[in-house]
């Protein structure tokens, strides 16, 4: 026998008595087989009576478990409504005695005892709703449907919820269900009499599974899972369903449908459903709120049902009791509610993989899963046996000694061994998961410093904030307040800081999740006191997009930078799963926005240089354009057709051509297209070339600067095109290349010296480098170039003069001065690359400078830039050394390897009169 040389333990008889009753029940069983069935009979009434029944049917299913399964699907799907209720009651008969025994002699795995229990209930589940459903159709009780709609139910679906949903159905379990059916499939007259015949169907179905007679009861269904059971009936719509979970859906509802699945009738219009609720289960940012609910559901379970905190033995519920399996369950579930929403990966609905996912991506530790994983199906064996007992629905173990010996003798073990088990394994799995749901555990200091020391007056008026302005959130802040203000006391100037973290609070539009997520991740307080102490600006800026923080705690936030070609890929990636167009642009722009934090956290935290941020934000810009530019194509050719021609490419201008960008920087672009000859697109409705192209770019400008749920983009600049403002938005490749050639003025030919393609079809990339390369390389009128320069240089001292004493970009011998000297020598040379560094060694080459001019230069632009990324970070006003704080003046100097503020504008003076000196020179020269 395949099964008998499967057996890897066996159970103990109870009653030796029934055990010897094996020989006359199944003659044909011996060695392990025949131990096997004397302790299942002998500790289980349930089982003996299975085995009384159905004895003769047993021999040949252990001889292939497999194909006996098989037939007892294949006589199901074939027998008749009339012969139906009958049919599966036996089936469950026999599935139930093959299971248990697989079960108690370790053949089958616990997943594979739970799968098969699973796809048997799958299986009666279908096939009696898809019989209750025929006869509503038989009887012409369902409009517009006939025989054919039987395969789908008549867009009736039953989704499994639960354990069933999990495929991790217990021994003995009742069956969880959500009944819905597909109204689109019905005329809008036929509504109401489709909804009530679908009605009928489901509760005959329900009666055909759940009803006991004379040959028991196939599955006990429940179905108060569904929306508003108390009014709503057993069957409702799937538009009625999603609109109550839009609007009235509790966090319990989220967690539920994590495990739900299609089980029966139309499986496709329940995917369908299942997708439309995927923002309700998945939220898009980190959702620690869901551990307090959580917590909450866990103290109303123990308060019903009566438990106590602690542990005994007798008549101790192995699932819903301290340190048993729904604790287990709502740890991990909860764990994949707060990050399922931003990590598909960790959307599963078995627990044990999902612990392994969740250790994977380090949201736990991986001892904490392997305890979990081990004491989880410890306890799930546990469950089964106490069940096998008697068929009974409980989780409860016995009261008495006799119930406790057969529920050992199931095990095969004694009753003391069982019980020191059990104890030690309820304990460890409360130890490991009463921590992360109790936030507030830990008792909170006392605010005796912070009275003296901060003004009571701004505490005060917290709770009239938006964000402190529900129970719930200030509660959550009333813990958080004691160590976030003893935190910022160690602050320079703990006064100034204050003031900053109420600005901070005054700009949340709520707070609990927010505060939810400080309480769970405590170094977050450090970072916001960073934050708020140091720069003001970001401070604000995270006030009003508090879901960046997300980004530190749910990946690889203080890793490597990875570079502009993995981001771009990244984006792209994500922005494939989203079918929606302006929820492709709303999850750009949350995308962009933990980058964009994530590079301001590593500056200020001096994990990276002022130069290496520069880079950074670079990388994202051109990585977001990159990302964003195909999908634009692809909607835009929705209606208008494809692109017609070669294509189109992006060229990024200025710092972003440079490929230095600070956090505030507009992005200038300028795009350019190549009909190649073909006059108009082919869709819908087609255009023009030229004015496809130009509505095509300006959709692009659209989807970077609209400002939507999730804020904007960039700023987009493209004033730096062929005839400026005057020009078409997208300029045709013949006409940007004789415009380059015949009319453009010598600052559009500077420009030029910074561009660099960053989206687009690659063919035209490759030629508009090449010309680039070409156009810079052809002679240049050197004395021309240099009055040209002189006069741009006049003209920006008599509009604009430096903001302040500390204004790195505006004033001679300040960045844009410096940039532009750099661009005219990179133009005289004939140089395409595009650093103000490459620029300054062509400035050598041509006899322009000498290396120690190169040297003052250099250090004049790294002060410049250094203080121009800082004061980005630093305010969104012109930087004043008075307004900043001391947190920011010490941010300042550690950036600029100064002692104080007198000595940065001291060196910015002197550094910047060398530059404008040796500018002066050049150009004269």
């Amino acid at each position: 026998m395949r099964f008998a040389q499967s057996i890897s333990r066996l159970p103990r008889p109870y009653s030796t008595d029934i055990a010897a009753e094996v020989s006359d029940l199944a003659p044909y069983a011996t060695g392990d087989v025949k131990r096997l069935l004397e302790g299942a009979i002998g500790s289980s009434p349930y089982l003996y009576s299975l085995l009384g029944k159905e004895a003769a049917w047993l021999e040949g299913a252990l001889e292939d478990p497999s194909a006996a399964l098989g037939d007892i699907r294949t006589v199901l799907r074939e027998t008749g409504a009339r012969d139906l209720p009958g049919a599966l009651r036996q089936a469950k008969r026999r599935v139930a005695l093959l299971t248990a025994l697989a079960d108690l002699g370790g053949v089958w795995p616990l997943g594979e005892v739970t799968g098969s229990l699973t796809q048997f209930a799958d299986l009666c589940t279908d096939v009696a709703l898809k019989a209750c459903v025929g006869q509503e159709i038989a009887r012409g009780k369902l409009p517009g449907a006939s025989e054919e709609d039987i395969t789908t139910a008549g867009g009736l679906v039953c989704l499994a919820m639960g354990k069933m949903g999990a495929g991790e159905l217990n021994y003995s379990s009742d069956i969880d269900l959500i009944c819905l059916f597909d109204e689109s499939r019905y005329d809008r007259d036929d509504y109401l009499d489709a909804r009530s015949s679908l009605i009928r169907a489901t509760r005959r179905a329900m009666a055909m599974l759940s009803d006991l007679t004379g040959e028991g009861y196939v599955f006990r269904t429940d179905l108060r899972l569904r929306p508003d059971p108390s009014v709503t009936p057993v069957c409702l719509s799937m538009e009625a369903a999603e609109r109550y979970y839009e609007s009235l859906g509790r966090t319990w509802e989220r967690a539920a449908y994590i495990k739900a699945r299609p089980a029966a009738g139309d499986v496709s219009a329940g995917d369908e459903f299942l997708r439309t609720l995927r923002p309700f289960v998945w939220r898009k940012h980190l959702d620690f709120a869901a551990i307090q609910d959580a917590h909450d559901m866990r103290l109303k379970i123990r308060e019903h049902k009566g438990f106590g905190s602690h542990w005994q033995p007798e008549g101790h519920n192995i699932k819903l009791g301290r340190g048993g399996i729904r604790e287990i369950e709502f740890f991990t579930q909860t764990r994949q509610l707060i990050a399922g929403g931003r990590d598909a990966d960790l959307r599963m609905r078995e627990t044990v993989p999902a612990l392994a996912a969740l250790a994977s991506k380090d949201w736990i530790p991986s001892e904490v899963c392997a305890k979990l994983t081990d004491h989880y199906r410890a306890h799930r064996d546990l469950e089964h046996r106490i069940q096998m007992v008697h068929d009974a629905q409980t989780h409860d173990l016995p009261r008495t000694e006799e119930g406790l010996a057969r529920v050992a003798g199931l095990l095969g073990v004694s009753v003391d061994e069982m019980r020191d088990d059990i104890r030690a394994r309820v304990e460890e799995v409360h130890a490991l998961t009463e921590g992360f749901f109790a936030p507030d555990a830990v008792a909170p200091e006392t605010e005796t410093e912070t009275e003296v020391v901060f003004d009571r007056a701004i505490i005060d008026r917290w709770p009239t904030y938006a964000a402190l302005r529900s129970e719930r959130a200030l509660a959550i802040f009333e813990r958080l307040k004691p160590d976030l203000l003893a935190r910022l006391q160690r602050a320079a100037k703990p006064e100034e800081a204050l003031v900053a973290l109420d600005g901070f609070l005054a700009g949340l539009p709520a707070g609990v999740q927010l505060f939810s997520l400080f309480e769970s991740n405590p170094q977050i307080l450090d970072l916001l006191s960073d934050i708020v102490s140091t720069a003001p600006a970001l401070a604000r800026y995270i006030s009003r997009n508090s879901s960046v923080f997300d980004a530190v705690i749910g990946g690889a936030f203080f890793a490597d930078w990875p570079g502009q070609e993995a981001l771009r890929q990244g984006l792209s990636e994500a922005l494939g799963f989203e079918p929606d167009y302006e929820r492709k642009l709303d999850l750009a722009r949350r995308w962009a926005k933990e980058w964009h934090f994530r590079i301001g956290v590593h500056h200020l935290r001096g994990l990276i240089t002022a130069e290496a941020a520069g880079g950074q934000y670079s990388d994202l810009a051109e990585a977001v354009v990159a990302a964003i530019w195909p999908e634009v194509a692809s909607k835009f050719a929705e209606k208008h057709g494809p692109i017609p021609g070669r294509g189109a490419m992006v060229l990024g201008m200025g710092s972003l051509g440079a490929g230095r960008l600070n956090s505030t920087s507009d992005l200038d672009l300028i795009a350019i297209y190549d009909a190649d000859g073909v006059d108009y697109s082919e869709g819908r409705k087609p255009l023009a070339a030229r004015a496809y192209y130009a509505r095509l770019t300006q959709a692009l400008v659209t989807a970077l600067t609209a400002p939507m749920a999730e804020g904007k983009l960039y700023e987009v600049d493209m004033r730096l095109r062929p005839s400026g403002t005057q020009g078409p938005v997208a300029t045709s490749w013949q006409s940007f290349t004789s415009y380059q050639q015949e009319q453009a003025w010598t600052w559009e030919h500077l420009a030029l010296t910074r561009a660099r393609a960053i989206a687009g079809t690659e063919s035209l990339i490759a030629d508009v480098e090449g010309f680039r390369a070409e156009l810079l390389a052809y002679p240049s009128d050197a004395p021309k170039i240099k009055a040209d320069v002189q006069e741009m240089r006049d003209r920006i001292a008599s509009a604009k003069s430096p903001d302040g004493p500390l204004d790195a970009k505006i004033g001679a011998g300040r960045m844009q001065d410096i940039e532009l000297l750099s661009q005219a020598a990179a133009l005289v040379g004939g140089s395409a690359k595009r650093s103000v560094s490459e620029g300054f060694q062509s400035g050598v080459a041509i006899g322009w400078l000498d290396a120690a001019s190169c040297t003052d230069l250099e250090e004049a632009y790294r002060l410049c830039w250094r203080i121009q990324v800082a004061s980005k970070l630093l305010s969104e006003n012109p930087l004043d050394p008075e307004t900043i704080g001391a947190g920011g003046q010490s941010f300042l100097a550690r950036e600029t390897e100064v002692n104080d503020m007198a000595a940065l504008q001291s060196a910015l003076r002197d550094k910047t009169q060398r530059a404008a000196a040796i500018i002066s020179r050049v150009l004269a020269s």
